[in-house]
């Protein structure tokens, strides 16, 4: 059976990354622009990483230039972007796509494992989350609008906290 843990990613500064390194975390998922509407929810997933980071929350973040090219920067001015404007400490990636022929094979298994509206398997737009459980599984995908502060009840109980 396929888990988060059997993929790898690109760090927000080139380095190759196993998923597995986060065995028996609780992880975010979110792809994440730096021109959003949605951006400022930096902060408050970062509030998540802060508050539940000591607990085994760990939130990664995948920038994604797929949707009106709200991503456009270098991973360089992103890093930079996120830090100095949300002050960002969780793990960003690489910039990947997360629809079409060339998504990352993570967010393939992301979209499969937890169906969108109707069943869609289509990220609708930057800032959609999922929230894996402490063995790699896929619990549920939130929707682009909904604010990070509305999951907490659902990352506590995947903490069991």
């Amino acid at each position: 059976m396929t888990t988060v843990y059997d993929f790898s990613a690109k760090t927000i500064d080139g380095k190759s990354r196993k998923l597995a390194d986060y065995r028996g975390k609780v992880l975010l998922v979110v792809n994440t622009a730096s021109h959003c509407g949605f951006t400022p929810q930096y902060k408050g997933l970062e509030d998540l990483y802060e508050k539940y980071g000591n607990k085994g929350l760990v939130v990664l973040g995948f920038p994604c230039n797929q949707f009106g090219a709200q991503e456009p920067g270098a991973e360089s001015e992103i890093a930079e972007f996120c830090e100095m404007n949300f002050g960002v400490t969780f793990p960003l990636f690489a910039k990947i796509d997360v629809n079409g022929d060339n998504a990352h094979p993570l967010y393939k298994y992301l979209a499969s494992a937890a169906p969108g509206l109707l069943g869609s398997e289509t990220i609708k737009w930057n800032f959609t989350k999922f929230l894996i459980d402490r063995q790699g599984n896929v619990i549920k995908r939130f929707a682009p609008n909904t604010a990070p502060a509305d999951i907490a009840n659902d990352i506590e109980r995947a903490l069991q906290i």
